[in-house]
């Protein structure tokens, strides 16, 4: 009697969504990531013509060599524009509560070969930059954000150098009219929260068409100002 042999042939597993589908989603999540990355690209683009950063720069007096401390730099949409203009004599600390922000930062920094910044995870009351160690701290668009101004002012005094300023850039009410209360702050309201934290208004600028600049200096016992110096005066320039 012959024995019989059973032969089994096994077919190749087949996916269960055909082989064009899948090129089409792997195309549509590296369109959907390249998407992003222009997105961002253009917003910066829209936002810093807004605020040109050669012109506020200049505005503001930075110059090679010094010693910046941004405040809520987000992803280094301005933190780039600083570490240029200080070059390698200078140094920026940016400073942001958003951990992946400053992974961001110093991803962005080491592909433009930007050896001059420090990333600093601070706290929503405290930069912690160093003590006595910058000229000027800077804040774009961040002093709305701030859930404690007038802790995070006091925090900052420590760290100015004799001199220092501190500008903070932020949207104007009535240039930006429609625009919700969260996301502008009035002149009166930076007065007032300097003035709690120790500082002053000594110098204001209205060039930009939808924000307002403020240069801040510590006031000085007896007086205002900077001890051994006259205070700028205080102006609004168009």
């Amino acid at each position: 009697m012959l024995n019989t042999i059973r032969v089994t042939v096994k077919r190749p597993v087949r996916s269960i969504f055909p082989t064009g589908l899948l090129l089409a989603a792997a195309a549509l999540i590296f369109s959907a990531s390249f998407l992003d990355a222009q997105t961002v690209e253009a917003r910066e683009k829209w936002i810093n013509e807004r605020q040109p950063p050669a012109q506020v720069m200049d505005a503001i007096g930075l110059k090679p060599g010094m010693v910046v401390g941004e405040v809520g730099a987000g992803r280094g949409r301005y933190t780039i524009h600083l570490a240029a203009r200080v070059g390698p004599s200078g140094h920026v600390y940016a400073n942001d509560i958003d951990a992946d922000g400053l992974a961001a930062i110093r991803d962005r920094c080491r592909k433009d070969k930007f050896g001059n910044v420090e990333t600093i995870l601070g706290r929503v009351d405290d930069p912690l930059f160093p003590k006595a160690a910058v000229d000027l701290v800077f804040m774009v668009y961040s002093y709305h954000h701030l859930a404690q101004p007038v802790d995070m002012l006091k925090a900052i005094a420590p760290s100015l150098k004799p001199g220092a300023t501190v500008v903070v850039i932020d949207p104007d009410p009535v240039k930006t009219p429609g625009e919700r209360q969260s996301e502008y702050t009035p002149r009166e309201k930076i007065e007032r929260e300097a003035g709690a934290a120790g500082f002053e208004i000594v110098r204001m600028e209205i060039f930009l068409p939808r924000d307002n600049l403020f240069i801040l200096r510590v006031k000085e016992r007896g007086g205002s100002g900077t001890a051994g110096e006259r205070p700028p005066r205080l102006t609004a320039r168009r």
